[in-house]
């Protein structure tokens, strides 16, 4: 029953604090640690994107992802993702946003020169600290990827993932 009412209440704010001609600057860190047995893995990443809010609730631009996979006995993995999103956003009340952003772009992996294509369908709540600035939050969404490199085969993933993931990032708007 909690996970259905938080997940109403993250609908229900999908909403960011946009304004009409202004420029939207917003990005998540993430780490993440494993250990199974005697095998050990981490992973960073680090995800930017800018966008131009072109009415009240519609932002378009650009977005990216630089992350690293560090597993013990294996080489280091680097993966990028570059490409484009439409945010649409809407205000609950003066201090809560609810926003949905949809992305879609081109990926490379450094193991095997892999590359491919994503596409990813996020919901999220904004909180507005101060002028702009903001605090997001996100548990998951709709992601599609797939990738194929030499040597390797194609791989293909569909995940529909909410609220089995938990993002936390910050965005800043700049009047024009």
């Amino acid at each position: 029953m909690k996970e259905l009412l938080l997940t109403v209440a993250l609908f229900v704010a999908t909403i960011t604090n946009a304004q009409k001609g202004s420029i939207l600057l917003s990005g998540n860190i993430g780490f993440t640690s494993e250990k199974i047995g005697d095998d050990k893995s981490t992973n960073f990443e680090f995800s930017p994107k800018i966008g131009y809010q072109f009415g009240d609730n519609w932002t378009v631009g650009v977005e990216g992802a630089i992350a690293t996979l560090n597993t013990k006995g294996s080489e280091k993995t680097e993966n990028y993702k570059t490409g484009g999103f439409v945010r649409y956003s809407a205000d609950i009340s003066d201090l809560f946003s609810f926003y949905t952003d949809l992305g879609a772009g081109y990926q490379n992996s450094s193991s095997n020169n892999a590359k491919g294509v994503y596409a990813s369908l996020e919901p999220g709540l904004y909180i507005n600290i101060k002028r702009g600035l903001a605090l997001n939050f996100s548990i998951g969404g709709i992601n599609y990827d797939n990738i194929d490199g030499t040597n390797s085969p194609r791989k293909e993933r569909f995940a529909f993932d909410f609220g089995k993931s938990f993002n936390i990032g910050i965005s800043k708007n700049f009047g024009l």
